[in-house]
């Protein structure tokens, strides 16, 4: 079976989700993830132009598989994600991507729940992505927090990187429901230095296949019929298509028989 590949928008942050979208259907992208909310600190954020989108979508046949970042900290109000839910469902996205950033696991364990029965008015699923500098920073705390909402569109997202800079072992993942996975590789060494954990997550990883993660024994213990989103922002400077070319074929070298 041919595993879906799509385009995450971290790999290409410096175009709109429009261009995004474009430059994915000429690689040869089967979907798009699209971040239509930035994450603190991001150097270049876009203007949200939805029906600009649903014409790309429409004039490529492109799919829109994840929209993000659905940040839960201490301050958030989770009604006020609703409009850009609303507008995850005009482009017909199945997921969202959620961080847990709350130090409160009460609360958090609370606005998750309320996040995930607003998406489902959606029909939307809500996918928590451990990170190693928030929160829910492992799989096992994950797992608490989705075991806690108890809800039927809720589950986990897995990134290899933040998988294996965390205190997580392929075991964890037994029994855990998984809509979709990010994909990419990195340095073996985890780095002692939180800021440089996040330097390397954001713009400094590699090609599947290039650095020294267990890639191979994180898709053994996962579904094998995932739809797998290519997040690989390179620090070599290349042009956004060419990165993008690079990217597919590297991934699909990387998962063809032998690769």
């Amino acid at each position: 079976m041919k595993r879906p590949l799509g385009l995450a928008a971290l790999t290409v942050l410096e175009l709109s989700p429009a261009e995004q979208i474009s430059l994915a259907a000429d690689a040869g992208y089967d979907f798009v993830g699209l971040r239509l909310i930035p994450v603190a600190g991001q150097r270049i954020v876009h203007r949200v132009d939805v029906p600009e989108i649903e014409a790309r979508l429409a004039a490529t046949g492109l799919r829109v598989l994840d929209v993000e970042v659905f940040r839960l900290a201490a301050e958030t109000n989770v009604a006020a994600f609703e409009p850009a839910m609303a507008d995850a469902a005009r482009l017909r996205a199945r997921d969202l991507l959620v961080h847990g950033a709350d130090p409160d696991a009460s609360r958090l364990a609370e606005n998750f729940g309320r996040f995930c029965a607003l998406a489902g008015r959606y029909g939307l699923r809500a996918n928590i992505e451990p990170m190693p500098w928030v929160d829910i920073a492992t799989v096992t705390q994950a797992k608490t927090l989705l075991a806690g909402a108890g809800a039927q569109n809720a589950a986990l997202l897995v990134d290899p990187i933040h998988f294996f800079r965390a205190d997580n072992r392929l075991e964890d993942l037994q029994g855990v429901a998984c809509n979709y996975l990010q994909f990419c590789d990195a340095r073996a060494e985890r780095p002692a230095d939180a800021a440089e954990i996040i330097r390397q997550a954001r713009e400094d990883r590699m090609l599947p296949g290039e650095g020294g993660l267990d890639l191979a024994g994180l898709l053994r213990a996962l579904p094998a019929d995932l739809p797998m989103c290519l997040e690989i922002p390179l620090s070599r400077k290349l042009d956004p298509a060419a990165r993008a070319r690079l990217v597919l074929e590297a991934a699909r070298k990387f998962l063809a028989p032998g690769g």
